[in-house]
């Protein structure tokens, strides 16, 4: 069981922007204000006792749930971050038959459909599947694991996989299927929550039959693993990106007054310390990672 504590969580995010401020990136002001308010957080009434109990459970039946409104609520701002960057990668592609592995609603198999490449989607949810065969009704969609691709060895030109491998604590028997079915010269396409916004808190949630919170799981991957695992199947690496999402310059939002229930941690937390949240936004939100099968 994980315990998510909304008290722990504030003086976390204060205590990584006042990290920050030792590193030289914030002033005197900054970490005077950082001091007073978690001696405010620790005051703080509404923030005691209100930790919660959730269980891990395997990221297909998370999905299964948020998959009606998964594109409307639980991408948050990462697609428009990825989005861009992939269809980069793949203008520079000829068209062929192209792999969206751990497809979800189909999101990047409407993108390569629309590249002129012919599609196939795998993935371990049912729901995610039937939304992705509407969204893609000329793809082809199979259920099954990132790990045990129903491929043929050889069978693709390009692999596609967003948002999936933060769920996979082992990364090597996954890169090890997708260096199977890559034809040579094919392309590997990663786009991945980075472990830094993993820390703060993204995830996927969802409730029981009975209301018992329920928490996919959610590995802290460094770029060594995706590394290595690539590697040593003998992909070369092509390209990497660690892109960010940064607050504007607007004035800070009021301090929001109520930290919201569980479902809402950890966006709902983040509003009621909005000056130590902004201080922090600037970490890495994705990691992208361009790979080839050699051409021979």
């Amino acid at each position: 069981m994980i315990y998510q504590d909304p008290l722990a969580y504030l003086l976390g995010i204060e205590g990584s922007a006042l990290l920050d401020a030792w590193a030289g990136d914030h002033d005197q002001a900054f970490v005077e204000d950082r001091v007073a308010e978690i001696r405010r957080l620790l005051a703080d009434g509404k923030l005691q006792n209100r930790g919660v109990l959730a269980e891990r459970v395997a990221a297909d039946v998370s999905y299964q749930q948020q998959a009606s409104d998964y594109d409307a609520n639980a991408g948050g701002g990462l697609f428009a971050i990825d989005e861009p960057i992939i269809n980069e990668w793949l203008a520079h592609r000829e068209v062929g038959v192209a792999l969206d592995a751990a497809c979800g609603t189909g999101r990047f198999a409407r993108i390569l459909a629309d590249h002129g490449h012919t599609v196939i989607g795998v993935d371990g949810s049912p729901d995610m599947l039937e939304l992705a065969r509407e969204r893609v009704p000329e793809g082809e969609f199979q259920l099954g694991s990132v790990d045990r691709l129903p491929l043929a060895d050889r069978s693709v030109d390009v692999v596609v996989c967003a948002l999936a491998l933060v769920h996979v604590s082992d990364l090597g028997p996954v890169f090890a299927e997708f260096a199977r079915v890559l034809r040579p010269g094919g392309a590997l396409l990663i786009s991945d929550v980075h472990r830094e916004l993993t820390t703060i808190g993204s995830g996927i949630k969802g409730l029981g039959p009975d209301g018992e919170r329920r928490l996919a799981p959610a590995f802290r991957h460094p770029l060594g693993d995706y590394l290595r695992a690539a590697l040593a199947v003998g992909l070369e690496l092509r390209g990497c990106e660690e892109p960010a999402l940064y607050w504007d310059d607007s004035p800070l939002p009021r301090p929001s007054t109520e930290i919201g229930d569980w479902p809402a941690w950890p966006w709902s937390l983040m509003a009621y310390v909005p000056e130590a949240t902004r201080a922090v936004s600037g970490r890495p939100q994705l990691l992208l990672l361009h790979f080839a099968q050699p051409a021979s």
